[in-house]
């Protein structure tokens, strides 16, 4: 184990992050992907300082196989899109960068500052940076290169622990982004880590806060649970914070009844080979524990009315509802047609839709 110092004004040396060699944190580099690595070693080639972080970390040092890997980097967003000829600037308030390679897209992102506060978005410094994430353990900086963790706030003693423990001060984690109470509740299920007494008190507490969130947010959140192979343990967590009232109201109502709840969990459990897949458990055991509902293609347009209304205030792509609707149809035995399914769509194409291939 090493330490980083950094200087004072006055020249005194302060101790910024411990250091973790690979035979402490025990990250297996073969499970880190290459294309991330390459990443990595062409801004580092050029100057800049660069780390993988966040998820990415946690996961290479829980043994498990990330899903993602983003990168942050000294580089400003215009620097690394110069490097990388498959990079896309993204963002309005504070730009980012996707990086293309293949069919992978990496997140690129920019040091943050603190000089206007968690919300600002000036470009900083490893120091500040690391103050403006939510929880330790997704505040590691992994070096691929000399396979070192850089850890300034105590992520490792915690995953150690097994606790999920916020960064921000709690008087404010929540109030600044009630997401975060989401977030806290996802990790705890996807990693078995404990929530402190503390944190869960300030979320059942503060909970209403994410009625002022936009349906686009929490669409966005729902998606990634959707997706994620422990969707029925987030779900039924979330459920037990109150949170799932505030993503999907109707169906949290509904969850009083023990044989609705037992049978609406079961179904998040099934494998998720699209994203209609993943969509189509939010609305199976609504539609199919409602006796008017009757499954042939002359009632398509009706039922996926009722699916779009009982997801909300969730948005997702009509397109999308509309295939995970068909999908249950087809577990009832019955085709919706291609001509029905477009029949149902919301608005007119000037030219045929070159994209709607399946059957």
């Amino acid at each position: 184990m090493r330490i980083r110092y950094s200087t004072e004004k006055d020249g005194r040396p302060v101790k910024k992050a411990i250091v973790y060699t690979q035979d402490e944190h025990g990250i297996d580099l073969s499970k880190v992907d290459t294309d991330a690595v390459m990443i990595v070693k062409r801004l580092r080639a050029n100057g800049f300082e660069t780390y993988i972080v966040g998820g990415a970390v946690r996961d290479l040092i829980l043994g498990q196989a990330p899903k993602d890997f983003d990168i942050v980097s000294a580089a400003s967003p215009a620097n690394i899109r110069k490097l990388f000829r498959n990079a896309r600037v993204i963002g309005h308030r504070f730009r980012l960068v996707h990086v293309a390679l293949g069919k992978k897209l990496f997140e690129v992102s920019t040091f943050r500052s603190l000089k206007d506060g968690l919300s600002g978005n000036t470009y900083g410094t490893i120091d500040e940076d690391v103050q403006r994430r939510d929880f330790s353990m997704n505040a590691l900086f992994y070096d691929p290169i000399e396979q070192l963790v850089i850890d300034y706030v105590d992520g490792m003693k915690d995953i150690w622990k097994k606790q999920v423990r916020p960064i921000i001060h709690l008087a404010t984690i929540f109030v600044d982004d009630p997401v975060r109470m989401i977030r806290a509740v996802k990790y705890s299920a996807t990693t078995g880590f404990h929530i402190p007494l503390q944190v869960q008190w300030k979320i059942r507490r503060q909970v209403s806060l994410l009625s002022s969130i936009s349906s686009s947010r929490l669409t966005e959140e729902i998606f990634k649970i959707l997706h994620s192979p422990h969707a029925t343990r987030i779900i039924e967590n979330l459920d037990a914070f109150g949170i799932y009232a505030y993503l999907q109201p109707n169906a949290a109502a509904r969850m009083q009844n023990h044989e609705f709840r037992a049978q609406y969990l079961q179904r998040f459990a099934a494998e998720k080979n699209s994203t209609e897949a993943a969509l189509a458990p939010l609305v199976a055991t609504f539609l199919e524990n409602d006796s008017s509902i009757v499954w042939d293609e002359a009632h398509f347009k009706d039922i996926c009315v009722a699916a779009r209304s009982f997801v909300l205030p969730m948005n997702p792509p009509r397109v999308l509802l509309d295939r995970a609707v068909r999908l249950l149809f087809r577990e009832h035995g019955v085709i919706v047609k291609r001509a029905a399914w477009l029949a149902n769509r919301s608005y007119k194409r000037k030219r045929p839709a070159r994209h709607d291939t399946d059957a």
